[in-house]
């Protein structure tokens, strides 16, 4: 018997674009948030202080398998894109040192 797949997007779909992602996992599921970066001015006791906001858009929890499933399939993507336009290179930078924040990605 075949089957026919029919992709209905939610009345709450939406797309988001993010710079990075962040996450972890325990024995039951995988949790990737992915945020955008934006620098501001924070004045504080009367210096201007330059603060990068790491706003979280979405999280997504996944079981083990589709996890597993979606590193796959990235990495089959990722494969296909470098065949075509080449390597993805990550920005060289200066690399945090132990007690010092991670650099933000996009703003190196």
């Amino acid at each position: 018997m075949e089957f026919a797949l029919e992709i209905v997007k939610s009345d709450k779909f939406r797309q988001i674009y993010a710079v990075g992602a962040m996450g972890g996992h325990s024995p039951y599921d995988f949790r990737i948030a992915f945020y955008n970066d934006s620098p501001k001015a924070v004045v504080q006791e009367g210096k201007q202080l330059s603060v990068m906001e790491r706003k979280v858009e979405a999280e997504l929890i996944l079981s083990p398998m589709a996890a597993k499933e979606l590193a796959d399939w990235l990495n089959n993507h990722m494969k296909e894109y470098e065949r075509q336009f080449g390597e993805i290179k990550k920005p060289s930078g200066k690399k945090a040192e132990a007690g010092e924040p991670a650099p933000i990605q996009g703003y190196m």
